[in-house]
């Protein structure tokens, strides 16, 4: 009775200590931090536009490719909000066509890079040695080249097309994604769960690609972040030097060719497709600084 009496006299936290509140997961965290950088919230809200631009602006602006004999150059209007090019055709159905293309060509070129030269970067770290040096003076050899000249030679052998742009765009990349997977992977190598791992007899690629490589997502983001943006920078570069997207199909790069010789008579022809791919580079790379801070783990400890 004496213990009843005692344990109706607690207060109620004591009586019946309340369960701690889970834990946010580590990805809302990391949402929360996010949403608290100003520049990195806009840098998503560009890519986040561009990205609807390129998925249904055409469908709302028509075909980038129609001809409009009768108004050439014509200036900015009710039915064509930034005016006209040199044959006609709507300069924002050209801007969301050639967002189409841009986009496709970072996103898949760096696609690829990562597709190949993240287990190759898998490989040398893990396997040092003779791999790696063959790996690294491999490595070498291109990155002996700067990224857009390098690109410049790889689409003139292939010729001109949006699929070997991809490519071009992909091998040179391709360096740069080794070199920063092979140096993780130097660091993971050595940590205690991995020698556990080799110790225990796993198989080395279940080690690399169940523990090394999940260790690494982190960096792997951030550099699709940075490499995206190079990618369109390089589509509309190649482009523009006739080796990528081939007239009529509308590109930011083309866009600018044709727009050289008229630059007197209609400078908005040029300045349109530029403040593009300058709004798209710049929102990619203030959403890569952003996730590179949040992402840091120093952030996350």
């Amino acid at each position: 009775m004496n213990h009843v009496a005692l344990d109706e006299g607690l207060p109620p936290a004591a009586a019946a200590p309340q369960e701690s509140a889970a834990p946010l997961p580590q990805w809302r965290r990391n949402v929360r931090r996010l949403l608290r950088r100003k520049m990195a919230v806009a840098g998503a809200v560009l890519v986040l536009l561009f990205l609807l631009v390129a998925l249904i602006g055409p469908l709302l602006t028509g075909s980038p490719t129609s001809l409009g004999l009768t108004h050439i150059l014509a200036g900015p209007s009710g039915s064509h909000l930034l005016g006209t090019d040199d044959l006609g055709r709507d300069v924002v159905a050209r801007i969301a066509g050639g967002a189409r293309v841009s986009l496709l060509a970072g996103v898949v070129s760096t696609a690829l890079a990562m597709a190949v030269g993240v287990p190759l970067g898998l490989a040398a770290g893990f396997y040092r040695g003779w791999t790696d040096s063959v790996l690294m003076r491999l490595t070498d050899v291109v990155l002996s080249f700067p990224y857009l000249i390098f690109a410049v030679g790889m689409a003139a052998i292939l010729g001109p097309s949006l699929r070997n742009v991809i490519i071009a765009l992909a091998v040179a990349e391709i360096p740069s994604v080794v070199r920063i997977v092979r140096g993780e992977t130097l660091v993971l190598r050595g940590q205690d769960f991995v020698e556990a791992a080799v110790a225990d007899g796993t198989r080395d690629a279940s080690i690399m690609w169940r523990a090394i490589l999940p260790n690494m997502t982190n960096t792997l983001i951030v550099k699709a972040t940075v490499a995206i943006p190079a990618g369109i920078l390089g589509e509309a570069a190649l482009s523009f030097l006739g080796l990528g997207v081939q007239p009529p199909q509308s590109s930011w790069g083309v866009m600018l060719t044709s727009a050289q010789q008229f630059l007197a008579q209609d400078p908005l022809l040029a300045l349109f497709p530029g403040i593009a791919i300058a709004l798209t580079t710049l929102g990619f790379n203030l959403l890569g600084d952003g996730l590179r801070d949040v992402l840091d783990p120093r952030e996350l400890q």
